[in-house]
């Protein structure tokens, strides 16, 4: 079975490579038919006889004209077709003993049965049937209903038949095959969106992570310059600070580059995911930069779906981070984290001067930073809506809404 399966589909790359020799040799067999045919005598006394009659001429020229006409079948269907009917049809009316030339209009309404759309195979078929029938019945050396008659009426509707299914079958898998391929470049570009989104993901936490620590880092390590001298012990202090900072920030960056790991990589880093339950260590760290920040929460620590309480954690800690660095050393700040039925209200409030953050943070700026435009985008993922606006009065204010149902969140969880 495998050696038939090889040669048949060599067979098959030679006819697609070449299909000008492959219909000049079918053309050569379908002569070869016609000329044995031809000397073959199915009336004979003990049944069909070969070599008792021989072909006219005019038949053999009509066959050798047929013949050599197929081998334009694939490119010129439904003229061969008409040529090769028209000298089936001189030979069935104009000979005594008629040649089988009506062999190479049966391999040419296959070709356009095969090649072309059902209506004209319909159309050409019925006429090409018809024809031919009729001239066998009315003009044939034998009765009307004759073998010989009807074979030409079958012989002609096999072939239109055959062609169709073989259309069909190439229409089919063509199909298959077109749908294959699309649903491969849609598996494609399905996972081209999905590393896009978790680079996003990945880029968003590295700079909130990077941002807020760096900025603590740079206020200690400024406190720690200015009282270096004069009161060490102060100065001790805020280096500790540094010191901290700097090894949470590793931490949470080895969490997040851990995510990039491959299965032979060593183990990731198993400390708690950044979220709404450690709320109060990242506040600690900003009263420790010397930012006073208050909370209140009445969500009463309701656990909350990993990418909202991940972006809750985040929003918080860039929100603190923008008043850190532009809100002035008297600044205070408040952070509020409230339940309203399927969503919680994430509020970042202080009082520095009246004036917003400085156009690097905004949305709207044309270099663009990444702080208020990182939190939009997280907050946009999960399907809720961000305000971010200065206070009448002076300060500024970050407010989030994000829904913690699944139905809200919809895909948005996984990004």
């Amino acid at each position: 079975m495998t050696t038939d399966g090889t040669l048949l589909a060599r067979a098959r790359d030679r006819q697609r490579t070449h299909p000008l020799a492959f219909d000049a040799g079918l053309a050569f067999l379908v002569l070869v038919a016609m000329v044995i045919s031809s000397f073959t005598d199915p009336h004979g006394p003990d049944g069909p006889t070969f070599g008792t009659r021989a072909p006219t001429t005019e038949g053999v020229v009509l066959m050798l004209l047929g013949a050599t006409a197929l081998v334009l079948r694939r490119r010129r269907p439904i003229p061969v077709l008409i040529v090769t009917a028209g000298f089936a049809l001189i030979e069935l009316v104009g000979d005594a003993r008629p040649a089988p030339v009506t062999m190479s209009a049966v391999v040419a309404l296959y070709t356009v049965a095969s090649r072309t759309d059902r209506p004209t195979t319909w159309r050409l078929g019925l006429a090409t049937m018809g024809v031919l029938t009729a001239a066998a019945m009315f003009f044939g050396p034998t009765p009307w209903y004759a073998q010989e008659n009807l074979g030409v009426f079958a012989w002609t509707g096999m072939a239109a038949a055959a062609g169709d299914a073989v259309r069909s079958r190439r229409a089919f898998v063509d199909a298959i095959r077109e749908r294959a391929e699309r649903a491969e470049r849609t598996r494609e570009e399905e996972a081209r969106r999905r590393v896009a989104e978790e680079r996003l993901r990945i880029a968003r936490d590295l700079h909130d992570v990077v941002a807020h620590h760096i900025a603590l880092v740079n206020v200690q390590a400024g406190v720690a310059a200015h009282v270096m001298d004069k009161r060490p012990d102060q100065a001790k202090e805020a280096l500790g600070h540094v010191r901290a900072a700097s090894r949470s920030a590793l931490d949470e960056l080895r969490a997040t580059v851990g995510l990039l790991r491959q299965s032979g990589d060593p183990e990731a880093p198993t400390e708690p995911v950044a979220g709404l339950a450690v709320l109060d260590d990242l506040l600690a760290t900003f009263r420790n930069a010397g930012l006073p920040v208050e909370l209140a929460r009445t969500d009463g620590g309701t656990a909350l779906p990993a990418a909202v309480d991940l972006a809750a954690y985040r929003i918080v800690q860039e929100a603190l981070t923008n008043v850190r660095k532009h809100a002035g050393a008297d600044a205070r700040a408040e952070v509020s984290v409230v339940r309203v039925g399927r969503t919680v209200e994430i509020t970042v409030l202080d009082d520095g001067p009246p004036m917003p953050p400085p156009a690097e943070d905004t949305e709207d700026a044309d270099g663009g930073g990444h702080g208020l435009l990182g939190m939009r985008e997280r907050v946009t993922a999960l399907g809720g809506s961000l305000t971010a606006a200065p206070r009448y009065g002076g300060g500024f204010r970050v407010q989030a809404i994000l829904p913690v149902n699944a139905d809200d969140i919809g895909e948005g969880e996984e990004a």
